[in-house]
């Protein structure tokens, strides 16, 4: 595997989903290792593969695939909005701890040079920057007496 991918223009989408989620399988074999090698307990270990599994293979594969090396850019998707309307679990204190196991997961892919070290600080930015945010939109969204942060308004 490297960092560039080779994914044909022409490969149908259950093949390509496949094939994405067949990689994403050997990432976390490879992240779970590290983690094993620095001494993390076996609970933290599943807690961060399942937060990054989430990530990879139900946000990075749901709608159009987008493969691992490509979702550094896209994080505040996920956290800012996907992860707070469609998680029933979302809460100021998971969106903290599923960016710190995502965090983590890149960091591994970084140096492993499956991704380039920029990803990976363009990663970290963006949570550092967006972070608060996130966290202030989930607290409204899951207080019914809060209007929904994410309801667009009716310009007519």
């Amino acid at each position: 595997m490297d960092i560039e991918n080779s994914y044909e223009l022409e490969e149908d989408d259950d093949t390509l989903y496949n094939r994405l989620q067949n990689e994403n399988d050997e990432y976390l074999e490879l992240f779970e290792s590290d983690m094993l090698e620095k001494g993390l307990s076996e609970k933290t270990i599943r807690r961060h593969i399942g937060n990054v599994e989430f990530y990879l293979n139900s946000f990075l594969l749901y709608g159009d695939p987008v493969p691992m090396n490509q979702g550094c850019g896209i994080i505040d998707q996920f956290l800012g909005d996907f992860f707070i309307r469609k998680c029933m679990w979302s809460t100021p204190g998971t969106i903290k701890s599923t960016a710190a196991s995502i965090k983590k997961f890149y960091k591994c892919m970084a140096d492993k040079s499956l991704i380039a070290k920029e990803e990976y600080t363009l990663l970290c930015g963006i949570i550092k920057d967006n972070m608060e945010e996130w966290q202030d939109n989930c607290s409204i969204y899951n207080d019914p007496d809060e209007d929904n942060p994410f309801l667009i308004p009716d310009f007519f």
